[in-house]
């Protein structure tokens, strides 16, 4: 803000207050008069599931309540005349009901007005669009064969939607696929190979898109991999796969987040590292992903622009791509005072200013970013809003600005009480308002004031902390907030309590303890118990004094408990400090020390932490130095020479440490000569003719005495000459001048003191400074391999001339650009993946080492042989009609050569998805539009497009499209109707640009008569819809309906019957049921008590005539039977002489119900006898022969009734 400019008059001493989404000068209460505030809103981008409601929140507080308008594509939005829009009540957000109406008709930009007597606050501009799911296009993908090594990319493409679908590629078994350093996954969700194996081989590598709002997922057809060993590839340095070329770039918004990407191929698999050129990559907003291939960075700034570098790396060498970063968008600051928008951007923001929504007239003065109030009346209020766009986007600033002249207000309810727990913090609260800003002071019982500091911390919001209660800070506070237009007081009230705790001993005996409980006011008292245990009762304390909440009175010095039959719980606690520390058994290396723990508080000690302080080398800092367990009371301690040392110990149980005991004694250990030697020593040059030989000093609890000091020894390896050495004090490294160039050199470090020396060092290798190698490769020879490969051969530097360590060589390739490669060794070959065809090459090579790159060597041009185009830019069908389909293309990205012409393969596809005969044409190259006639009429076709050079033909692109319908003037036709899984699948094509349609279902049984009973869904946009929910083994009857807003007519498809199938019912192994088995044992019970009443008449009857010729005849199939219904003759008991029939069992099995009442055929399988009126058993008792069930013979044998029981059961 300009340091001239004046308030203007009329604000005088008011108040000016700002609310914005950026800075907030006050916080105005909400009980105050304010004009609304947008406090929820939906994001400017909305994407809503047309299966859902949509909701558009808007929301803002105000004094009065706001009311709530909004807009939609700029004009008024009625939302009362709409009966699928409500809002909500107490705020201003929509929901709208879109089950039965098209989503379509509520997309647009929307906003919404808050307002009320003292402003207009409005939010952002809301753009509302349905969430898409396209299906993906037929193909079918042929088998791709490759030899082991190559490098391999998997398209998957999916179709475009809204929001974008998530990627994801499985197996046939629905198993994600394996993802490494070697396979990944890019962001586009194609499917890198760096290099194949033979395990790569496989047929089923399916892509998946997931579409987030709709939850459907389409999969593309399976791609076969063959795998070839026949000339696999050899190791090769690395090479990009993506992004391609030597550098590219990228622009990203300012807020959102930054994702760069590169995958490279090569043998072995490279390693991807990042770096940004200049500056350093922000660690705290940065992550890598997808194995490193992948850098995001969030919330990007103009500081995040800038060029990074992508390495790729093997040890066969190393590649490198820049990608050059540029962040543009915008940021508002507001400020305070005058009215300003800061506003920063790129490119630089357009600034617009409305108050109460409505654009700022020119009777206010406006210089750019600045608003300037004038005659600004006390009392008056309004909201600005601050618009700053530019072509990314824009962003809005609310500004409350309101003139006030506010008393004092205390907003914390009058006489609160706070009631804490000993050696807790308690906060004590003064909220207040007013304007100007009150101050506060506290007073403690209305006498003493209260300052900042210890105990006490009074905060910007009147807040008063007091860190660790105590008893005596109880009392009466009171807080005084005052401006210049009164002031106020409040009270509040602190109670600080004791802890509960108790002691006892567990066991059958009787004990005495110590108990301290709160009675019903919280307030601490002392008494003594006894208690016993008593199984059946609950337990009982007799004490002195009665008080507590939980304890009730039966006579006068004794409670009863009544929290039931167990011990009652006890609240444990930290254990006290340990006391009484004490030093003994004094050694120079060790001492003795011991203690009295204290107080566990109902949980035992689990350890002890013992802990030293050096009061000589760091006075004040404690370390760990020992642990003992909870039952030990003293421990021997190791120490260290020259220690000033004082120790404590703190008490560990389940709650937590105790408190640190008070420190011991202080015991000084006598100086010693060093026990151990500095560590990581190292030697490496850092300008040529010097060694900086370093290492890690030894701290001041190591030195073991005063004086410490290090000697430094080196000498030239190999040499066997004399150690030259230093001496040095309070430093981590030596320079050592005047070496020859990259020499080994023996080094060793050792430490000293007043006292002696330390142990005999180790013996490191380091080397002295490199410098620039002095010559150049020679001999270079390129040989093409194809138009995308080259291999490079020179003559190797001589070691000595590098000068340094060797790095590698470095290839320059110069074809308009530079690419550089990098060839990890000694070596004098190198593979160049990657070529541009049909381009002209320059190669330089240089040697590299440590400190840099050796001159340059002479150049050697070369030029790569045309290749296979790229695919055409686009493919599109311009034109239908009935039998003609007119298509137009555009040429190749990269045409590699000399474009020779286009191939142009299409085929019809019928109902059934299945592929007609292909045809081809061909084209010039500078053909690039065609019309196909004598096609058929609602014949779906697909197209594939490939441009061709001498060298082949490139990738293809692909395109489908429908002739038009020739339906008799319907305008929609029905191709299939397939039911599965109670859904039924609906495949149909329209003769013209996306009708709106509907589904119609009803079940066949539906009367053909009136209006039917059809069911509706609504569905745009596709050639097929899914009907679920239907019932199982019902046929339907099945149309599609199109309406046209500017066609009366109504167009409709043929009704296609179709049923879907039954649901299996789910077979019960009955035997395996409880009441089969329950029904099967009360059965062959009653089959038992109804043979021996059986048995019992037949002893009373005497013996039958039919037993008698049982007896004779032991072969059923020989008795005399009747020759008219095939039964056996009657016969007459001697003494009831009562008529009695048999029957025989025919060979199937079967009974005959007619002739019995009851028979065992209705307890069980295989009975052939019947009962007599009487109860008694008549018939005859057959088993079952051990032969093949086909013969249809029974046993002749009739078994004894045990064994029919049996058998039967």
């Amino acid at each position: 803000m300009d340091r001239n400019r004046k308030w203007v008059p009329g604000l005088g001493a008011a108040l000016l207050i700002l609310l914005c989404h950026v800075t907030s000068a006050l916080e105005v209460p909400l009980d105050l008069p304010q004009p609304p505030t947008i406090t929820l809103q939906s994001p400017k981008d909305y994407i809503f599931d047309p299966r859902e409601n949509i909701v558009i929140h808007c929301e803002a507080k105000g004094k009065p309540t706001p009311s709530f308008s909004w807009t939609r594509n700029g004009t008024h939005f009625d939302v009362e005349k709409d009966s699928n829009v409500l809002t909500k009540p107490g705020s201003g957000t929509l929901v709208i009901d879109i089950s039965g109406e098209k989503a379509e008709a509520y997309e647009g930009t929307y906003q919404c007005t808050a307002h009320n007597e003292h402003g207009t606050a409005v939010s952002n501009n809301i753009v509302i669009r349905q969430s898409r799911s396209p299906l993906w296009s037929k193909e079918r993908n042929e088998a791709i064969t490759v030899q082991m090594g190559v490098s391999l990319v998997l398209q998957c493409r999916p179709p475009a939607g809204l929001p974008p679908p998530v990627i994801f590629w499985m197996d046939n078994n629905f198993q994600r696929l394996p993802l490494d350093k070697r396979v990944s996954q890019a962001l586009n969700g194609d499917l890198y190979f760096s290099n194949v194996l033979p395990e790569d081989t496989r047929s089923d590598y399916i892509c998946y898109a997931r579409f987030p709002h709709t939850q459907t997922i389409q999969q593309k057809q399976p791609i076969s991999v063959i795998v070839l060993n026949s000339n696999p590839e050899g190791e090769r340095p690395p090479g990009f796969m993506m992004p391609l070329g030597p550098a590219s770039a990228k622009m990203v918004l300012r807020g959102e987040t930054l994702e760069l990407e590169c995958i490279a191929e090569g043998l072995p698999t490279p390693d991807i590292s990042w770096q940004k050129d200049g500056g350093e990559l922000p660690s705290s907003r940065m992550s890598f992903h997808n194995f490193k291939k992948t850098l995001m960075i969030s919330d990007v700034n103009e500081a995040d622009a800038g060029d990074y570098r992508c390495s790729a790396t093997n040890n066969l060498g190393n590649a490198h791509h820049m990608i050059k970063v540029t962040v543009k968008g915008m940021q508002i600051d507001s400020g305070t005072g005058i009215l300003t928008c800061r506003v920063n951007g790129e490119p630089k923001p357009k600034i617009t200013w409305f108050v109460n929504g409505i654009r700022l007239e020119s009777d206010r003065k406006v210089e750019d970013d600045t608003v300037i109030l004038s005659n600004v009346q006390t009392g008056s209020s309004a909201v600005y809003q601050c618009n700053a766009s530019n072509e990314f986007g824009y962003l809005m600033a609310n500004a409350f600005v309101s003139m006030n002249l506010q008393p004092v207000v205390v907003l914390t309810p009058p006489n609160q009480v706070y009631q804490v727990i000993a050696n807790h913090p308690a906060l004590l609260h003064c909220a207040s308002f007013g304007s100007p800003i009150p101050t506060i002071t506290w007073f403690k019982d209305s006498q003493t004031s209260i300052r900042n500091g210890d105990p006490y911390v009074i905060h910007e919001n009147g807040t008063l902390e007091i860190h660790v209660a105590q008893p005596l800070n109880s009392g009466k506070y009171t807080c005084i907030a005052t401006n210049n237009l009164g002031i106020r007081e409040n009270h509040v009230f602190l109670e600080v309590k004791g802890q509960i705790w108790t002691n006892h001993s567990s066991g059958n005996e009787t004990d005495c303890s110590t108990l301290s409980l709160l009675n019903p006011s919280l307030h601490q008292i002392k008494m003594t118990l006894q208690f016993k245990y008593c199984a059946k009762c609950p337990w009982q304390f007799f004490v002195e004094t009665v008080a507590s909440s939980r304890c009730n009175q039966r006579r006068r010095g004794e409670l009863k408990w009544l929290g039931g039959p167990e011990m009652p719980s006890v609240l444990a606690e930290k254990p006290d400090p340990p006391t009484d520390l004490e030093l003994t058994d004094q050694t120079e290396r060790s001492v003795q020390l011991t203690w009295i723990p204290g107080d566990d508080h109902n949980s035992p000690t689990e350890r002890f932490l013992i802990q030293y302080e050096d009061l000589l080398h760091q006075p004040g800092v404690w370390v760990n130095l020992s642990e003992v367990a909870g039952t030990s009371t003293t421990a021997r301690l190791s120490l260290s020479p020259y220690i000033y040392y004082s120790f404590r110990v703190l008490a560990l149980n389940r709650v937590g440490y105790s408190r640190p005991s008070q420190p011991s004694r202080q015991y000084r250990t006598n100086p010693a000569a060093p026990d151990e030697n500095p560590s990581d020593v190292k030697g490496v040059g850092t300008e040529p003719g010097n060694l900086v030989i370093s290492w890690t000093p030894l701290t001041g609890f190591k030195s073991n005495g005063p004086g410490l000091e290090y000697k430094v020894l080196w000498r030239q390896k190999d040499t066997d000459g004399e150690w030259s050495s230093r001496s040095v004090a309070n430093v981590s490294q030596c320079v050592v001048s005047g070496t020859p160039t990259f020499q080994p050199y023996e080094i060793k470090v050792q430490a000293f003191n007043d006292y002696g020396s330390g142990p005999e060092p180790e013996v490191m290798i380091g080397y002295s400074g490199e410098d620039l190698p002095l010559s150049a490769p020679e001999s270079l020879q390129v040989m093409v391999h194809n138009s995308t490969l080259a291999e490079v051969h020179w003559e190797p530097v001589s070691i000595p001339s590098v000068r340094g360590k060797l790095q590698g060589y470095k290839v320059l390739l110069d074809y308009g650009f530079f690419h550089v490669l990098t060839f990890s060794g000694n070596r004098s070959e190198g593979r160049l993946p990657g070529l541009q065809p049909y381009s002209l090459y320059n190669l330089f090579i240089r040697v590299v080492n440590s400190k840099g790159e050796g001159p340059q060597s002479s150049s050697k041009t070369f030029e790569t042989p045309e290749g296979v185009p790229g695919p055409p830019s686009f493919l599109n069908v311009t034109t239908s009609s009935l039998d003609s389909l007119t298509l137009q293309w555009g040429p190749p990205m990269n045409n590699n050569g000399r474009l020779a012409g286009y191939t142009l393969k299409y085929q019809p596809v019928n109902n059934t998805n299945e592929l007609g005969p292909v045809k081809v044409m061909m084209f010039l190259a500078n053909e690039t539009t065609t019309t196909l006639g004598n096609l058929n009429s609602s014949m779906l076709y697909k197209f594939y497009l490939s441009a061709k050079t001498i060298k082949g033909s490139g990738p293809i692109v692909t395109e489908e499209a429908f002739t038009v319908i020739d339906t008799g003037g319907s305008r929609v036709h029905i191709l299939t109707v397939k039911a599965f899984n109670l859904t039924l699948a609906v495949r149909y094509i329209q003769s013209y640009n996306n009708p709106p349609l509907e589904f119609h279902s009803s079940p066949s049984t539906t009367p053909f008569l009136g209006k039917e009973d059809w069911k509706r869904e609504l569905v745009n946009g596709s050639h097929s819809h899914t009907i679920k929910g239907l019932k199982p083994g019902t046929s339907y009857r099945v149309r599609v309906v199109a309406r046209d807003p500017s066609d009366p007519a109504v167009h409709s498809t043929d009704e296609v019957l179709v049923t879907v199938p039954a649901v299996p019912s789910r077979q019960v192994d009955i035997a395996t049921q409880g009441w089969f088995i329950g029904l099967m044992c009360a059965i062959a019970l009653l089959i038992l008590v109804l043979l021996i009443v059986c048995f019992i008449k037949r002893n009373k009857g005497g013996k039958y005539p039919v037993k008698e010729k049982e007896d004779a005849h032991q072969d059923p199939e020989i008795q005399p039977m009747k020759e008219d219904d095939g039964t056996f003759g009657e016969y007459s008991d001697t003494e009831d002489h009562k008529p009695l029939k048999g029957s025989r069992t025919p060979s199937n099995g079967t009974v005959r119900r007619d002739e019995s009442d009851d028979s065992l055929v209705d307890y069980g399988e295989g009975g052939d006898g019947q009962f007599n009126e009487d109860g008694s058993f008549i018939g005859q008792y057959s088993g079952k022969k051990e032969k093949d069930t086909h013969e249809g013979n029974e046993s002749s044998e009739a078994p004894s009734p045990v064994n029919a029981m049996n058998s039967f059961v």
